[in-house]
């Protein structure tokens, strides 16, 4: 006999399911399909499988009481060492479909390479899945968009996994975001603002991440399913280098320090900055040339909007006495120290910001949106991938930040939906 939970789930596998064919025209899950009050209830305890279990995909087994029920990997062993964390209680899978296909999981958790996130967050929405993704979002724009049409055409609710807009000291700010947000909406500082990130205002881009272009082939280790690692991408012959820690060295798989670090660094930015439905409207690059396959460095980026604020990535920390925050009318400095006299006391006459939904089961059990989303995550997400095919191309670009879409450069454009691996498509 099924359970009033297996009830529940199926419920609402198969509203999300009809919602994905236009049988049902909705965004939201009705309340009818979460149970007989309209809510799960607190003790009816969420699921979730871990869809790759290398290094960072170890590190969420446990969060917020949701058992993690499957695992997959390519990598059978990442898949060995990770079931035996979980001592055997997870069943394991090679291939990412079958956990989906699963009606026990609540929630994916996508922990794989970035060339993997948007596919996968695609398929776990269509398959009526609850989204953990890590960062970046997507390895493009154009995955970025798609995920977003597939999560609020099924109804899905969905997570980004950076935090620093809602908790923790922001790095070199000697902070949590808060008080941030907090000063830049007072005006206190003045408008436009220009924020620059480098290691002088606390952050590191981390160079180490790059490439090389000289790699020689060699044989495929015979635990590693290497065509599905992969996956979208082109072919290029296995090396050690390509895949698991050093991958973000690949424009293939990833973009390097800006791919790792910039949704850490820069969608708290566009948070406090208020632009959380938006995006630049231009990219400007300072940098080397780079290689076709192999990540390089960079000197600077900026980024300006349609109101005249700006962030700067300085990529090589050459402005030592740069604020972290800039206005015409005031400075903020890491450590949040400030050329405003008598700050705390002004900024307390401030409301707060806005109060945030920041736990994700809460989300799922509510179907109230995630502080940090499908919506604003792309937005943030868009400021990586911009930078990068600016990178790519080594020169500046002009954006619209409606269409998503550059303006008189058909070559960025086509790398905003650049060409997949047969059979792969999203």
């Amino acid at each position: 006999m099924e359970s009033d939970k297996d009830q529940t789930r199926n419920s609402r596998r198969d509203f999300v399911k009809k919602a994905a064919t236009g049988i049902a025209a909705f965004t939201i899950v009705p309340r009818f399909v979460l149970g007989g009050n309209g809510f799960l209830a607190p003790s009816d305890k969420l699921t979730k499988a871990v869809i790759g279990v290398g290094g960072m995909g170890r590190g969420h087994f446990s969060y917020e009481g949701t058992p993690t029920v499957a695992i997959c990997d390519v990598d059978k062993k990442h898949l060995s060492e990770a079931s035996a964390m979980l001592k055997g209680n997870a069943k394991t899978f090679t291939d990412y479909r079958e956990v989906l296909a699963l009606s026990e999981v609540d929630i994916v958790h996508i922990a794989t390479p970035p060339h993997w996130h948007g596919i996968i967050a695609v398929d776990a929405a269509n398959a009526g899945k609850d989204i953990w993704c890590e960062k970046p979002m997507t390895h493009t724009i154009g995955e970025g968009k798609r995920v977003l049409e597939a999560v609020q055409q099924n109804g899905s609710m969905f997570r980004l996994n950076t935090w620093f807009r809602f908790k923790d000291v922001f790095y070199g700010m000697g902070t949590p975001v808060k008080p941030i947000k907090k000063l830049v909406e007072s005006g206190l500082l003045g408008w436009p603002l220009k924020v620059t990130v480098g290691k002088h205002t606390g952050y590191d881009w981390k160079f180490y991440w790059v490439g090389k272009d000289n790699l020689e082939p060699q044989p495929v280790p015979p635990e590693l399913d290497y065509e599905m690692w992969l996956g979208p991408a082109q072919y290029k012959p296995y090396n050690a280098h390509r895949v698991h820690q050093t991958f973000r060295g690949y424009w293939d798989y990833d973009g390097g320090g800006l791919s790792d670090m910039g949704q850490h660094y820069l969608d708290p930015v566009q948070y406090f900055l208020g632009k959380d439905d938006t995006n630049p409207i231009s990219v400007e690059v300072d940098a080397p040339q780079q290689h076709t396959d192999a990540v390089g460095t960079w000197r600077r980026i900026t980024y300006t909007y349609t109101d005249g604020c700006q962030i700067i990535l300085d990529g090589e920390g050459t402005d030592d006495k740069a604020a972290y925050i800039e206005g015409p009318k005031g400075k903020l400095y890491p450590g949040f120290k400030s050329d405003i006299p008598d700050l705390e006391r002004k900024l307390a006459t401030f409301p707060d910001p806005a109060p945030q939904n920041i736990i994700f089961s809460d989300s799922v059990k509510s179907r109230q949106k995630f502080t940090l989303n499908e919506e604003n995550g792309l937005r943030s997400c868009n400021l990586v991938n911009m930078g990068l095919i600016a990178l790519k191309l080594n020169r500046s670009l002009k954006f619209d930040p409606v269409k998503m879409e550059f303006i008189g450069d058909e070559a960025a454009d086509r790398l905003i939906n650049p060409v997949m691996r047969a059979p792969y498509t999203i």
